[in-house]
């Protein structure tokens, strides 16, 4: 296998000059480096990511840290940041808190420190200001995925403004009996994403003069299997709702399934509307708030690009809003029958 210096003799430049033209870092005239390139071709030349890594202070390997893989978000999330990453050849190392705030406490103050990584992703996680602070001491660009956070740059949508879109959607349509199946508050797993969205939700319903009741708000765990049996619940009673908003996909079609089981008709008898723009969207023909997951996590990683490049443009922490789109499908109509008074 031929090596660095084996494309330099054959350049006939040093082993210096033949490095910094294969890495396009440092000044080389464009003869050498055209030299260098086809010394390279002609011995079939595969540069050593560890030693550019020696050479750079760069590993090219950047972390990215999820809750867990189980949840669609978070893969598409992943599919994202990684397209991107090697496009511009960089590897990923993915690490997983599995929901368990000590694994993530693990994860940010032991594992990331081990490992030569450029930059970090957090990917919808609720940081602590201790673990915010450590993430900037280990000396490299952060950008995560999710809602605001202080001190450092974030990508997402308006969870708030997407709640208010859903929910102001049925209103339009007629509704004024609106349920809510929202999700928990586990921090390390949700990133308040569903108290954002809830807070949208109550804001269009006080903006339309309309009650928000109690026993309407229902708690699910973002899974189709776990809204299923609290929408049955819901929808059992004699006072159910004309319609409901979901804070996901997956919760949507559980609300559907358990609406078409005790024999209710979607749209006629329930609308339904949702938010994430899952695939399970079209086998439903759900209504839904689409937030393209892999654009975010694109996203994401384009701007750590962006700061580990020559110029180093970090800019001043901010919060980036990636645009959403509503989609009209056959899951809402205005309703048939008039809510509970």
């Amino acid at each position: 296998m031929a090596s660095i210096k084996d494309v330099a003799a054959l350049a006939q430049v040093s082993t210096a000059t033949a490095s910094r033209a294969l890495s396009g870092r440092g000044p080389v005239s464009p003869d050498a480096r055209e030299r260098v390139l086809r010394a390279s071709a002609q011995l079939k030349f595969v540069p050593s990511a560890n030693a550019a890594g020696l050479a750079s202070g760069r590993s090219r390997n950047i972390g990215v840290i999820v809750p867990g893989v189980d949840r669609w978000f978070f893969a598409k999330v992943v599919r994202g940041i990684s397209e991107e990453l090697l496009d511009r050849g960089y590897d990923l190392s993915l690490y997983t808190t599995g929901g368990s705030h000590d694994h993530q406490e693990k994860v940010l103050e032991d594992y990331l420190l081990r490992q030569r990584l450029d930059a970090v992703v957090p990917v919808a996680l609720e940081l602590t200001r201790r673990e915010r602070a450590h993430l900037l001491s280990i000396g490299r660009p952060v950008v995560g995925v999710g809602g605001a956070m202080a001190g450092v740059c974030t990508v997402g949508i308006d969870q708030e403004a997407a709640g208010a879109l859903a929910t102001g959607h049925l209103i339009g349509l007629g509704h004024r009996s609106i349920a809510h199946i929202t999700a928990g508050t586990d921090p390390n797993r949700d990133f308040a994403l569903t108290g954002t969205r809830r807070s949208g939700f109550e804001h269009a319903m006080a903006r339309a003069g309309l009650e928000v009741r109690p026993s309407w708000l229902v708690v699910s765990d973002f899974t189709l299997n776990d809204a299923y049996a609290r929408s049955k619940l819901l929808l059992a009673s004699p006072e159910r709702p004309t319609a409901v908003f979901a804070a996901s996909d997956e919760m949507a079609a559980g609300t559907i399934l358990a609406a078409r089981d005790l024999g209710l008709r979607v749209p006629a008898d329930l609308s339904v509307v949702g938010v994430d723009g899952h695939e399970l969207g079209e086998v439903f023909g759900l209504t839904t708030v689409q937030q393209f997951p892999e654009r975010q996590g694109a996203r994401a990683a384009a701007l750590l690009m962006q700061q580990l490049g020559p110029e180093g443009a970090v800019g001043d922490p901010h919060h980036e809003t990636v645009p959403t789109e509503f989609v009209v499908r056959s899951s809402t109509a205005a309703p048939v029958r008039p809510g509970p008074a």
